[in-house]
């Protein structure tokens, strides 16, 4: 089991009262303390991952971006096949 702490905040009591409410409808009161935990660990993993990608492209390097055309390699056409779609629709 994690190290746990016991924190206090300041929070609009309304928004305070619609959270509770809504985990407690949801998962139940005693999952409130979770659930505040996996939006910290989502707001820090994003962080973190926004970070490793920073560092990985390095800041002022372009990525050179190529788009190479791709030839079906069956004969299709487009339009024939939004028309089978749309009539199917019918």
């Amino acid at each position: 089991m994690r190290d746990k702490i016991k924190t206090s905040i300041v929070i609009n009591r309304e928004l305070w009262e619609e959270f509770k409410s809504r985990v407690g409808s949801e998962k139940g009161l005693k999952a409130l303390s979770r659930v505040i935990e996996e939006v910290i660990e989502e707001e820090i993993c994003e962080r973190l991952i926004i970070k490793a990608m920073e560092e990985i492209i390095e800041p002022k390097r372009e990525l050179p971006l190529m788009i190479s055309p791709v030839k079906p390699s069956v004969e299709t056409s487009a339009g024939k096949i939004v028309r089978e779609l749309r009539e199917s629709r019918a």
